[in-house]
């Protein structure tokens, strides 16, 4: 979390490093010109640059962080305390300091799966899941070192005067190497209670990771993928992995349907039925293994739809991206990915018409958050003399790599977790690194 000001508690006795002082209690965090300061309310302390807080007894030692904004941007944004095992660090960020919790790969493995899903989930799910997260997390890492060593600066926009081309992966995290929220795996320390289970998931997985070809995998996941999960470059940067294709959420290719959803035709069949798929389920005792009690405020994901009028959709786009288009009047699909997902969308306006990409940027310039996915189709209809724009969606989330809601199933039916990670990463297989 980037704040002005940060409040928090120490459960337990706190090193303040170089300064060789000792806390414990609630506490501010801010700035002061150049230095970093703690005040608890009698006393304040000082330091340039940044500032590191160490647990004395890391096993017994935990901190609570005051009002952390969760699902940023998204629909279900809202504030909660959060306690974190592990040192807590702050250092400057433009007019603000930014917080971050140093914690070992495994505790922070035990955060996630309780973090991204129920402790009610089966065990093989669980397993899944610890694998992929600690596969996601150490290829992030690596690759962060990369990105920093690379003398060509990571490039995420291409823009013309009609085009704008946008990902989003790891452009924004500098200084950390992975964030808390949705952007890259849900982070909520020991907020989520965990249970035997997930400790039993992320120790009998303990080391192990995803490799393909001697490497760790950039192990993808989403909440569901629609029936069909879609390829990696076509969600974030040009670059092909075999292990992230696309994969029918079935045992079999549902028969009635058209392979080729980057067809229009195809897609839309597609896209307007419900297909045979694991993630196609209604089923609430497996559907609450992977949503959350904010995520379970959305009720349709498999297949949905969003209506706006002209004047609402015109407002929105506006809003979202800076540009007025005038009058909204046609979304035109430009391309499609291989799950049936835009990868670019041209929006025509009476002001202004520009084709965008790539699938984030489409949900959000079409939603006061996120639209669920950037699979849909758009049909305008006329109702009472007012022009509307219905959008008919599948899945939610990118749908690169394992589908949550689908691997949940295949955990409730009885596959074991390899079993569920050959499914959703082809050629992909199971190393104990540590």
């Amino acid at each position: 979390m980037a704040e002005q000001e940060i409040s928090f508690t120490f459960h337990g006795n706190y090193l303040i490093e170089h300064l060789e002082a000792i806390i414990s209690g609630t506490f501010k965090a801010g700035r002061f010109g150049t230095e970093i300061y703690i005040d608890s309310g009698i006393q304040k302390w000082f330091l340039p640059g940044t500032l590191n807080l160490i647990p004395i007894d890391p096993n017994t030692g935990y901190f609570t962080l005051h009002a952390v904004t969760i699902g940023i941007n998204f629909h279900w944004e809202r504030k909660e305390d959060q306690v974190f095992k592990g040192n807590l660090c702050f250092f400057p960020e433009g007019d603000k300091i930014r917080a971050i919790n140093i914690v070992s790969i495994e505790d922070y493995l035990h955060s996630v799966i309780s973090s991204e899903m129920s402790a009610t989930s089966s065990i093989e799910f669980l397993k899944a899941h610890a694998v992929i997260s600690r596969s996601w997390l150490l290829a992030q890492i690596r690759k962060n070192k990369r990105l920093q060593t690379d003398p060509q600066k990571y490039k995420t926009t291409c823009q013309t005067e009609d085009e704008l081309v946008r990902w989003y992966d790891r452009e924004d995290h500098d200084h950390f190497d992975v964030c808390a929220d949705d952007h890259c795996q849900r982070y909520q320390g020991m907020t989520r209670a965990t249970s035997t289970l997930i400790e039993s998931a992320v120790q009998e997985t303990n080391g192990e990771v995803l490799t393909y070809l001697g490497l760790i995998c950039d192990a993808r996941f989403s909440k569901c993928c629609g029936g069909v999960t879609e390829l990696f470059e076509n969600v974030w940067e040009p670059v092909n992995h075999p292990y992230l294709q696309k994969v029918f959420d079935n045992r079999l290719q549902p028969a009635v349907f058209s392979e080729e959803l980057t067809q229009e035709q195809a897609a839309r069949q597609w896209i307007m039925n419900k297909p045979d798929a694991f993630c196609n389920s209604s089923d609430k005792n497996i559907l609450i293994q992977v949503l959350n009690d904010y995520d379970q405020e959305t009720n349709d994901f498999f297949r949905w739809q969003v209506i706006y009028t002209q004047l609402e959709l015109s407002n929105l786009v506006r809003t979202r991206t800076g540009i007025d288009f005038g009058k909204i009047t046609d979304l035109i699909p430009v391309e499609r990915g291989v799950s049936g997902r835009l990868i670019k969308l041209k929006i025509v306006g009476t002001l202004h018409t520009m084709t965008i990409g790539k699938e984030l940027e489409i949900r959000t310039t079409l939603s006061e958050s996120h639209l669920l996915s950037s699979a849909f189709i758009s049909e305008k209809q006329v109702i009472d003399g007012n022009l509307n724009f219905v959008l008919f969606g599948a899945g939610w989330g990118h749908g690169v790599g394992l589908c949550q809601i689908g691997a949940a199933v295949m955990g409730d039916k009885g596959y074991t977790y390899s079993e569920i990670l050959s499914h959703y990463f082809p050629g992909a297989g199971l190393e104990k690194i540590y």
